[in-house]
C-alpha cells in the first residue's frame, strides 16, 4: 500500500500564516525531516509533498504549503503557489496559534468551503494546552503532543468520508474474464506498464474478475484462444481502431482513457466537448495539455499523433500550444479547444478542478480517449459499457 501512486492518494493540505509551525506539524506527521523548520519567516516556498501511511485509513499525501500573508513579491509568489495546491486537496489542516481567527485564516476556511473542501482547525500551542473548543485539535507540534489524536481524527474523517470513484469493478458481471490490449509504450520506463494499466488490472482483480492481458499484435491469437467471448475489451486509446476491427460488434468496447475520464473527472462534459471537434477550422488555437511530463517520442500521442489528427479532420493548419506538468494549465481565453490527457498522474479533484476552470472559460475541453474513439468512428460504442456514468 505504501507504493500507491500519489495521484490515487488522498491529498491532506496544512495551510495557515506565516511562521504557525506548519512544517513543525509535516514532519511531526510524517516522522521525518521532510520540510526544512526555522525561526525565519516563510522558509517553505514552493510546496512540500510527502507521502505516508495514515493508519487506520491507509496511504495519503501530507502537503505542507507555504504560509500566507507575507506582501512581498515573494510572499505573492507563494501565496498564489499554495493556492493552485487548494484545487488538489481532500481535506485541509488549518494551523493556527490564537484563540481568535485572523483574517487570513477566515480567507483560507472561505477558500476551502468555496472548493467543497473539509477541514480541519488546529490549535498549535507551543506551550500550555489552551483546551480549545471542540471544533479544533489542539497538539504542540513540537513536542509531539496531540499529534496521534489528529492522525487519528484525519485518519477517521477519509475512512468515512473518503469515497473512491469506480473504475471498472461496477460495470462487470458474470463469469467471462475481460480482455485488456496493451501496447508496449514507448513512453513508459522499460519494464512497465503505464500506471492507468496496472490501476484497471487491479481494479479488476479487487472485484473478484478474471483479467487476460495482450499487445495489440497478439490479439487475434489470445481472443481465440479464450475459449469464450469476453465481458469487456478495454484497450489502449491509440489502437482502437485496429482493436474494433477484430472484436466481435457483440463483445462492449472501451479504453483505459475513457475509464480514467469517469474516474477522474466530468465524463460528460469531455464527450460533450466533441462538438467543438466537429466545429473546428482551420487556423483555430488548440491546447493540448498533459498532466505529467515524460521524454518525448518519435510518435507521441500528444505532440504528434493528435495534431496530425486533427490536421486531417479540419484539412489545414491549426495553432497547437502544449503544456505540461502538475502546476495549473494555466491562462486559457482565446482557445477552441483543450485535449487533455487521461489525467492518471493527477488527483480526482486536481482533474474535476480543470474541467471547471475549463468551463468557466468558455473553452471546450476532451481527453485523449475520447477524442481517439470518436477520430476512430467509435465513440458510441466505446461510450455503452459507461452510459450510466454520463
Amino acid at each position: 500500500m505504501n507504493r500507491a501512486p500519489r495521484a490515487v492518494r488522498p491529498h491532506i493540505g496544512i495551510l495557515g500564516r506565516v511562521n504557525v509551525g506548519k512544517s513543525t506539524l509535516m514532519n511531526a506527521l510524517t516522522g521525518q525531516a521532510a520540510a526544512l523548520v526555522s525561526e525565519e519567516p516563510g522558509t517553505t516556498t514552493d510546496p512540500v509533498f510527502r507521502s505516508m501511511e495514515m493508519l487506520p485509513f491507509g496511504p495519503v499525501v501530507i502537503v505542507d504549503t507555504g504560509g500566507l500573508e507575507d506582501p512581498t513579491e515573494l510572499g505573492r509568489a507563494r501565496s498564489a503557489a499554495t493556492g493552485r495546491v487548494l484545487r488538489r486537496l481532500d481535506l485541509g489542516l488549518v494551523v493556527v496559534e490564537e484563540e481568535e481567527l485572523h483574517p487570513v485564516e477566515e480567507e483560507i476556511i472561505g477558500r476551502l468551503e468555496e472548493m467543497e473542501v473539509p477541514w480541519i482547525l488546529v490549535h498549535n500551542y507551543r506551550g500550555d494546552n489552551p483546551n480549545p473548543e471542540d471544533d479544533r485539535v489542539a497538539v504542540d507540534a513540537l513536542r509531539g503532543e496531540g499529534v496521534e489524536y489528529l492522525k487519528e481524527k484525519v485518519a477517521h474523517y477519509l475512512d468515512v468520508s473518503f469515497i473512491e470513484p469506480p473504475l471498472v469493478g461496477d460495470l462487470l458481471s458474470g463469469d467471462a474474464p475481460v480482455l485488456l490490449v496493451a501496447p508496449i509504450d514507448g513512453a513508459a520506463p522499460k519494464g512497465r506498464l503505464i500506471l492507468p494499466q496496472v490501476q484497471t488490472m487491479r481494479d479488476i482483480l479487487d472485484a473478484g474478475y478474471a483479467a487476460t492481458i495482450c499487445r495489440e499484435t497478439e490479439l487475434e491469437e489470445t481472443l481465440g484462444s479464450m475459449g469464450q467471448l469476453p465481458q469487456l475489451v478495454i484497450t489502449d486509446s491509440q489502437v482502437f481502431g485496429l482493436v474494433a476491427g477484430i472484436i466481435p460488434e457483440s463483445v462492449p468496447l472501451t479504453s483505459f482513457s475513457i475509464l480514467m475520464a469517469r474516474y477522474k473527472g466530468d465524463l460528460g462534459e469531455l464527450v460533450s466537448g466533441i462538438e467543438a471537434v466537429r466545429n473546428l477550422e482551420e487556423g483555430d488555437k488548440v491546447l493540448i495539455v498533459e498532466g505529467c511530463t515524460h521524454h518525448r517520442q518519435d510518435d507521441d500521442i500528444g505532440t504528434v499523433k493528435i495534431p496530425r489528427i486533427l490536421r486531417q479532420m479540419v484539412g489545414g493548419e491549426l495553432e497547437f500550444t502544449w503544456r505540461a506538468g502538475q502546476a495549473d494549465p494555466g491562462e486559457l481565453h482565446g482557445f477552441d479547444l483543450i485535449i487533455h490527457c487521461g489525467g492518471c498522474m493527477l488527483g480526482r479533484r486536481d482533474m474535476v478542478s480543470r474541467v471547471g476552470i475549463a468551463r468557466e472559460a468558455g473553452v471546450p475541453m476532451v481527453n485523449y480517449g475520447v477524442f481517439l474513439a470518436h477520430a476512430s468512428g467509435i465513440l458510441d460504442r466505446s461510450l455503452e459499457p459507461l452510459l450510466s456514468a454520463i
